[in-house]
């Protein structure tokens, strides 16, 4: 998750590269003079001019700079990231809600890309991929190796451009070639309808630049259908979050005006903040306050929050605010456990760095990072328990993961024991009839933890999982 993109100031260290062995160099840094490390310095100069005089064969000056900065960047936690002109653009088409591509949502998995979820309607949607599949080949080039940004740029181009995609389907046990056709993505974010009368359903799928205004329409919709809701669901399952600014608006919604909704606090001034539920805390500049024609109702209408392990960052905000303010009933599986704040920052026209700058807090103070939030009522993904929740990725689990700064982490022995059981169910699953697998369907009657969360809105029984269980925060071992 990431503010809006903010302009920074040039900062000159004002010495030229052949001057490191002979001055000492300071910057300023936000204010104080911080001396740069010397002796560091003068062994990257070294080995700069090794690979460019000893080399095989002559490299790109531009890229060792640039492949340096990346590396220097990712090694500090899984979201600080070096965008060049070309990822930068792309970064930014994401947050709007539209770029040109195959359309799916991933992560790195033992170095391959891990299709997370197709994105509904895209190409990638239409040719069958599906969450889990791992991304062996982008055309002739192997995955294994390549960053996740890399993989990024391979897999967009220009409309109407096709590229081969080599699946590895673990479920399956097999690998297959899938040629897809590139064109826009025009991300759906928000979903909604009167599941019955008196109660809507409202998705949201990310947290983008147009999301806001896509609520608000679908929360008028609803309301025009049935004015005289009982109850509502606010469904964040699967959400990865998104802009910070929507997020506090989203909560703002159901708050009641002023109600802190999220605070920040890192090492810059500007980044300790309160967020609260006012339209000066998430009003773009030129705009009017986008929540000001919701209906009056939509802040004391009985509310129930569907999370899961997919949903995270400003997906995690809204559920905590919601939580703390005892506005809602959070129900679900523990959530995915980012709670860190990334600012971009461009470094010139046209590349950025995007640096985690903070840690953000509920409003009764709770770290969310590398924890998550855990449910007022804890219930699986089906009838039948958690089929495969135990496979998916927590934020605890990728390498370098910030610590939540709140206590000691505690190394869940069970985890390994769950992941195992969840495969075998998996590959359980994989080999009935497509019509007897047991795959979520969002916003239908079929749909389990939507069904519960009806339930607990109108005082019947909920189908409260036997088997989960808080998972604490895990230490990585080095």
């Amino acid at each position: 998750m990431s503010h809006k993109l903010k302009i920074a100031g040039w900062i000159s260290v004002g010495a030229l590269a052949g001057a490191l062995t002979t001055a000492s160099l300071q910057t300023v840094a936000r204010g104080s003079l911080a001396p740069l490390p010397l002796e560091e310095l003068q062994q990257l100069a070294a080995v700069f001019g090794m690979i460019k005089s000893d080399y095989v064969e002559p490299v790109d000056e531009k890229k060792l700079i640039t492949d340096a900065i990346s590396g220097m960047v990712s090694s500090l936690d899984p979201h600080s990231q070096y965008f060049d002109k070309k990822s930068f653009k792309e970064f930014r088409e994401g947050t709007s809600g539209r770029f040109v591509g195959v359309g799916i949502e991933i992560s790195q998995e033992d170095g391959l890309v891990k299709v997370v979820s197709p994105i509904e309607g895209s190409p990638a949607f239409r040719a069958g991929l599906k969450p889990n599949d791992l991304i062996t080949k982008i055309d002739d080039t192997l995955v294994k190796g390549l960053s996740l940004n890399d993989a990024v740029k391979r897999m967009r181009g220009e409309p109407n451009t096709k590229v081969m995609l080599t699946i590895f389907r673990k479920d399956e046990n097999r690998s297959f070639p899938v040629t897809i056709t590139r064109e826009e993505i025009r991300t759906q974010s928000v979903r909604g309808k009167v599941m019955e009368s008196g109660y809507g359903w409202i998705r949201l799928s990310q947290f983008q630049d147009r999301t806001v205004d896509d609520f608000v329409k679908k929360v008028e919709e609803i309301y025009k259908a049935d004015p005289n809701l009982k109850g509502m669901v606010l469904d964040l399952r699967n959400d990865p979050g998104g802009l910070l600014d929507s997020a506090v608006a989203v909560s703002a919604a159901f708050l009641p005006e002023n109600a802190v909704v999220v605070s920040t606090n890192g090492q810059l001034a500007e980044s300790k903040f309160v967020y609260k539920a006012a339209p000066e805390f998430y009003q773009r500049r030129s705009g009017s306050d986008p929540l000001r024609h919701l209906p009056a109702a939509l802040k004391t209408v009985p509310l129930v929050v569907l999370v899961n392990e997919g949903s995270a960052s400003a997906s995690e905000i809204v559920a905590g605010a919601l939580q703390d303010h005892k506005r809602a009933t959070i129900l679900g599986s523990q959530t995915f456990g980012k709670g860190s704040v990334q600012t971009v920052r461009p470094l010139g026209p046209d590349t950025g760095l995007k640096l985690t700058t903070a840690r953000y807090y509920t409003p009764s103070g709770r770290s969310i990072q590398a924890k998550g939030i855990v449910p007022d009522v804890m219930v699986d993904e089906t009838e039948e328990g958690n089929l495969f929740s135990a496979l998916r990725t927590r934020e605890a689990d990728l390498d370098h993961h910030l610590t939540s700064g709140q206590g000691a982490e505690v190394k869940d022995p069970g985890r390994e024991k769950a992941r195992e059981d969840a495969r075998k169910k998996a590959e359980e699953e994989a080999r009935k009839a497509p019509i007897d697998r047991k795959i979520p369907e969002f916003g239908t009657d079929k749909d389990f933890p939507l069904v519960q969360a009806l339930n607990q809105l109108k005082g019947r029984p909920v189908l409260v999982s036997k088997t989960m269980v808080e998972r604490k925060e895990e230490k990585k071992e080095n």
